[in-house]
This record gives C-alpha cells, sequence and structure tokens, in this order.
C-alpha cells in the first residue's frame, strides 16, 4: 500500500499557514497516487495548543480549515489531526475521502505526566473503533494511543486503543511526539512492537519544529505486521515521504548524543526565533565555553551575521577573555562589540556606598557585575529588536550559580536543559567541522571573574561530580538515600540537594528553556516555590 507521510512543522495558532501545508501534502498525495495521506497529531492547531483551546474562535477556525482540507480529498484517504468538538473537546483525527469527511476517531489516552496536561482539555474516547473507508478496514490511534507498551514505558493504562484496531489492513499513528536525547531508538522499538500486537502495517506520522520550549524530531516510522520497521524519517526536518508498506527492511540509524542534542537546539532556536517574530539575536560573550556554544548554535540557526556578541569585561575579567572572544567572533563570522562595565559597577558601588558603609564586601558586588552586564544586553535587544539568549547551562540553573536580573536576563534559555560536562561534548562537536571554539576556551578552568582569580569550583563540587548527583536527584528524581547508595559522599549530596531547593525561585523567573532531556526545569518539572521537603 502506498502511503503518504506528511511530517509537518504547524506554528501553533496558525491556523490558516498549518491548512495551507496540509493542502500541499493533499496534493501532492494525489499527485503520487498514494493510498493514504498521514498527518501529524493537530496539525491544524499545532501541538500544545495549552490555553489556546479555550478560544472558541480558534476550535472553530479548526472546524472549518477541516472541511476545507476534506474538500480538497480525491481518491487519496486522508488523515490529519484537529481539535474536534463532540460530547466535549476532542483531540481528533479527521478521516477524509473523495471531498468529504467520511469519520472522526477521538484520542483516548490523554497524557497528564511530564510536559502533557491534555486531561485538562479534552475529553477521552473510550470506545476506539476501526474506520471502513473505501474498502479499507484502517484502525486510527493519536500519539499517546500507542504508549501503553508494559516493560517499555512506565505509564499504564487500562484501556489498550491499539489491541481495538487489531487485524485492520493498515494502523496509523497521528504523532507529536516530544523530543529528548535518545528517545528516537524509544520509539522505534514501541512502533515495531505495537505493530506486531495489531497484526497490521503502522504508519506513525511525527510532526517536527520547534514550539516554545518543546522541540519535536520528527523521524517518522513504518513498521510491517512483523514488527520490521521498513522506513524512518528525517530528524528535525519537515518533508513528505512515499512509502510502500509491502516493502523491505530498513535499519534504524540513530544519532549520537552531541549531534543529535545539537540539531535540536539549533531547529529549537531557528524556530523560536522565527514564530516569535525575531530576525536577529545577541548574546554575552565572556570568552568561556558556554557562551561560546551558544554563540555557535545561533550563528547555525540564524545565520553568523545576524547573531551580535557583546564583550563586556569587567574589573577581574583576564585578557584572555577578550582575546578568546574576538578568535571565537571571527572564526563564526560574527560581529562583536566591546562594552566595558567597570564604569558602571564602580557608579553603583559609589551610590551604595552610604547603605553598605561598614558592611565588607561580598556576593553582593559579585553580583552588581553580573547585573551591569545584564542591563547592556537589555538596551542592545531594546535598541535594535535582537532576541537576548542567555548562557547559563543546567548545572548552574540547578543550583542557583547565575544571577536573577543578571546573567539570566534573556527571552531564551538555549543550553539550559544541558549540564556542563555535556556543554564540552557539544562544544567539541561544534569543533568537528573545524576550529570554530578557541581550544583555550575548551581547556581553561571555568569562571565567572566576578573576583580575584576566581573558578567556579571555588563555590561548586567538581562539574563531574556535580552532575552526577544532579542526573539522579533532578533527572531520576532519586532520593538521597539512593545517591549516597550510588557512592557519592553524604554531605555532598545534601549540600547539592540544599542548593537545588533553595534555588527554585530562580528558575521560576528564568527564560524559557529548550527540552533535550526527559526531565528539564519548566513546564515538565513543577516544584513548589514556598515548601519544605528535601
Amino acid at each position: 500500500m502506498r502511503v503518504l507521510i506528511a511530517q509537518a512543522s504547524p506554528v501553533i495558532g496558525d491556523v490558516a499557514g498549518n491548512t495551507e501545508s496540509c493542502l500541499a501534502a493533499v496534493r501532492a498525495a494525489e499527485a503520487q497516487r498514494a493510498r493514504v495521506l498521514v498527518c501529524p497529531e493537530l496539525v491544524l492547531s499545532g501541538y500544545p495548543p495549552r490555553d489556546l483551546l479555550e478560544r472558541a474562535d480558534l476550535v472553530a477556525a479548526c472546524r472549518s480549515a477541516a472541511e476545507r482540507v476534506a474538500a480538497a480529498s480525491g481518491e487519496c484517504i486522508v488523515v490529519f489531526g484537529t481539535p474536534w468538538v463532540d460530547g466535549g473537546l476532542r483531540n481528533s483525527a479527521v478521516v477524509a475521502h473523495r471531498g468529504r469527511i467520511v469519520a472522526v476517531r477521538h484520542k483516548s489516552l490523554l497524557p497528564t505526566y511530564d510536559v502533557f496536561d491534555e486531561g485538562r482539555y479534552f475529553v477521552p474516547e473510550h470506545d476506539p473503533r476501526p474506520v471502513e473507508v473505501d474498502g479499507l478496514r484502517l484502525g486510527v490511534t493519536i500519539c499517546e494511543d500507542i504508549w501503553n507498551e508494559p516493560g517499555l514505558v512506565r505509564h499504564a493504562y487500562a484501556l489498550d486503543p491499539v489491541e481495538r484496531v487489531r487485524g485492520c489492513e493498515l494502523v496509523v499513528n497521528l504523532s507529536a511526539s516530544p523530543f529528548h536525547a535518545g528517545k528516537a531508538a524509544l520509539r522505534a522499538e514501541l512502533v515495531s512492537r505495537q505493530a506486531r500486537q495489531a497484526a497490521a502495517p503502522l504508519v506513525y506520522a511525527n510532526m517536527v519544529g520547534g514550539n516554545d520550549e518543546l522541540l519535536f524530531d520528527g523521524g517518522s516510522l513504518v513498521a510491517s505486521a512483523s514488527g520490521q520497521i521498513l522506513f524512518q524519517g528525517a530528524q528535525f526536518a519537515p518533508g513528505l515521504s512515499l512509502v510502500e508498506t509491502s516493502g523491505g527492511p530498513v535499519e534504524p540509524r540513530f544519532a549520537e548524543f552531541a549531534p543529535e542534542v545539537l540539531e535540536a537546539l539549533t531547529m529549537g532556536t531557528r524556530d523560536y526565533a522565527q514564530r516569535t517574530g525575531f530576525r536577529t539575536a545577541v548574546l554575552g560573550l565572556s570568552g568561556g565555553i558556554d557562551s561560546a556554544l551558544v554563540a555557535a548554535i545561533a550563528a547555525r540557526a540564524l545565520g553568523a551575521h545576524n547573531v551580535l556578541g557583546l564583550g563586556m569585561p569587567g574589573p577581574y575579567s583576564s585578557e584572555g577573555s577578550i582575546s578568546d572572544a574576538r578568535s571565537l567572533a571571527e572564526a563564526l563570522g560574527m560581529p562583536l562589540e566591546i562594552v566595558p562595565i567597570t564604569p558602571a559597577w564602580n557608579a553603583f558601588n559609589e551610590a551604595l556606598e552610604p547603605l553598605f558603609r561598614g558592611r565588607k564586601p561580598d556576593v553582593t558586588e559579585e553580583n552588581l557585575q553580573a547585573r551591569a552586564r545584564g542591563t547592556v544586553l537589555m538596551a542592545a535587544s531594546n535598541k535594535f529588536a535582537h532576541l537576548l539568549l542567555t548562557t547559563g547551562n543546567k548545572s548552574e540553573m540547578a543550583v542557583g550559580y547565575c544571577t536573577l536580573y543578571g546573567d539570566m536576563n534573556g527571552g531564551l534559555a538555549l543550553i539550559g536543559d544541558v549540564f556542563k560536562t555535556d556543554v564540552y561534548r557539544l562544544s567539541r562537536q561544534v569543533n568537528v567541522s573545524g576550529p570554530l571554539i578557541p581550544e583555550s576556551t575548551l581547556t581553561k578552568p571555568p569562571s565567572a571573574e566576578l573576583a580575584p582569580n576566581q573558578k567556579d569550583e571555588d563555590s561548586l563540587p567538581p562539574y563531574a561530580v556535580l552532575d552526577g548527583i544532579l542526573r539522579l536527584y533532578v533527572e531520576g528524581v532519586q532520593d538521597t538515600e539512593s545517591i549516597v547508595a550510588r557512592g557519592y559522599e553524604r554531605a555532598l549530596v545534601e549540600r547539592v540537594i540544599r542548593m537545588v531547593v533553595r534555588s527554585e525561585y530562580k528558575r521560576w523567573q528564568a527564560a524559557p528553556v529548550l527540552r533535550v532531556s526527559p526531565r528539564a526545569f519548566g513546564s515538565g518539572r513543577r516544584i513548589p516555590l514556598a515548601q519544605r521537603w528535601q
């Protein structure tokens, strides 16, 4: 059977634009004589629409758009996702053929874990059943409906939609499955198993693109009734793919961590900027590894000439910091401006001297340097309409080694879900294509340079140790005893956990973080501010 997969990149709320994309896919399917066209979940509204679903006008616009797409269908059976009102609001798949809607099927399993909150908006389907259309018995499932495989996923449901469509000639899954590193392999195994359970070829059409902090990587799949993978779509790229379900198997390929995450962050940065109306960006270039990686990603995403770097030397900045920033900017081909912050810092100290009289300098004066830099960056953002990119990593955000209204200023946190040790891995990957990030940046000890001869390890454990604890506590949700049992010193574990808990208020005020791990700071991790459980 010839199936066309539309690996679409819908923009949330752009119903008109998303509809045109679907219509183009319908025309292509007819031209290529596909038997079935499959588009992703909620392709007309974009995913996740969140509280836009409470707007009756948006839902009505999607209904009109669905009828327009259906009217364009011909001999090809067209299946696409949209919000739909039927005994309440549904997450639905419309099946169209020969100019009309022949069936609508609704999502049964509504996830409410991690970044998902579908139970807030949608009514579930309790009786999923196949569709009979043009002599084809078609099983229609939507994303979570197939994520119910014991031993492979942790969320078990009493209802098994795949079992309800077992024996159909074809099963389709309309998906908007958010990316995290390594998820492609999990999906391939899941699709393979569910195709075997359905005893039918399974077509998995996944969304692509960045919507706020969530990244969708595509990687659509087709599996035979015996579970062999017949097709694997590209990651991070929209497109149309014609697949024959009677074809031979292919060997799935999965990108290594650093290339995969680098591509995800590049796509996420590009789409966030475009979808929020920015063409250019600005960031502080300190000569350190974090800002170097953010600059390299931004240059890939937006074009180096559209990314402005600001070097902002202060009273404790080393000569190497500015020379490394210059080398990076030259290698990337991006503009660099130098704006010293020592005069502003001195002015702050002079203004505050009467208030602080008799008190020794401490972290307050250090943070004033970061806040002076934050003010310069915000001024450049305002004056030139640049998107301000923050450069903090996940390790720093976790323990609060960052300054509110200083280095945390910005509209997007590119690497806020990348641990410091992984920042180095990604930076080495950047340099695979050439020496863009200076070797001195990669090898010098990390430092905020807010005090004489300051090093990060003056305040934090070595990053290799810190990240090991944070992976277990933040991503693995392990408690103190479990982490200590892994060989970490108890006092150190307790200290790190205290830092994480005390820094929650900073993360509530942080820029949106592009999600590349199974548990990022943001919508998928909801910790109260006023709480005492550690």
